[in-house]
């Protein structure tokens, strides 16, 4: 209903979901650990089998076994563990809804725009300080509407990211560099691995899919069908 409502609004189309699916590929061609790595192209989304419309198989996250962990601390013990400390400038979260018919509008998740905004402040930055993102992809939908939510554009404008090449490899903006849920893995618990992938991508250690001079990370997590949410920027620098 989300996605559906959106094509009506926006006018997007489903050659722009299949787009996310082709870029968030991509990525995982260059993560070694990422479960599918052959490159598709938008004719092979459209053309996988039919689930639920507006969405077929390759518009759906995988379904795979994986864990994940990392460790907190303070910043005052952190400068003298083995790695380089990775610091969390900002964090929010929020809800929106507990059923889809109570949500204000369809497009957009309240929850994320609510965390974002938070996590923002605590940090003092915006959208346009981030060099790399990661947001959490059940579906093709969800980046694209999660951009919007944030405000890094527009209503209807989050698929731009997607079609002109900004979010995949020597893009400008570099989204879901692991592969995302789509293409890399996904346990039914996702939240954990885009907080990975920022930590490693902040401390260089992403081998061919790393973010050149990356500095300022935003990881956005969303779930129970966008009703709650939960933002963090992430950074090496204090």
């Amino acid at each position: 209903m989300i996605t559906t409502r959106h094509m009506h609004e926006y006018g997007t189309t489903l050659e722009q979901w299949a787009q996310v699916a082709v870029s968030t590929r991509a990525w995982a061609g260059l993560n070694p650990k990422a479960r599918n790595r052959e490159p598709i192209t938008v004719a092979d989304v459209l053309n996988s089998r039919p689930v639920c419309y507006p969405f077929n198989l390759l518009n759906i996250c995988l379904v795979t076994d994986a864990g994940g962990a990392v460790v907190l601390t303070r910043a005052d013990r952190a400068k003298d563990c083995a790695k380089k400390p990775v610091y969390v400038r900002g964090a929010g979260e929020a809800t929106e809804h507990v059923m889809l018919t109570q949500m204000k509008n369809l497009t957009q998740s309240e929850a994320t725009r609510l965390s974002g905004a938070k996590a923002f402040a605590m940090a003092g930055v915006g959208p346009k300080d981030f060099d790399h993102i990661m947001l959490y992809d059940a579906f093709t939908s969800g980046p694209p509407i999660m951009l919007e939510s944030l405000g890094f554009c527009k209503p209807g404008e989050g698929v731009r990211y997607f079609e002109n090449g900004k979010s995949t490899p020597g893009g400008t903006l570099p989204i879901n560099t692991n592969g995302g849920g789509l293409s890399y893995t996904h346990s039914g618990m996702y939240g954990i691995f885009p907080i990975i992938e920022a930590v490693r991508q902040q401390r260089g250690e992403c081998g061919p899919r790393q973010v050149p001079g990356t500095k300022l990370s935003l990881v956005n997590g969303m779930g129970g069908m966008l009703s709650a949410a939960g933002t963090l920027v992430l950074s090496h620098e204090r």
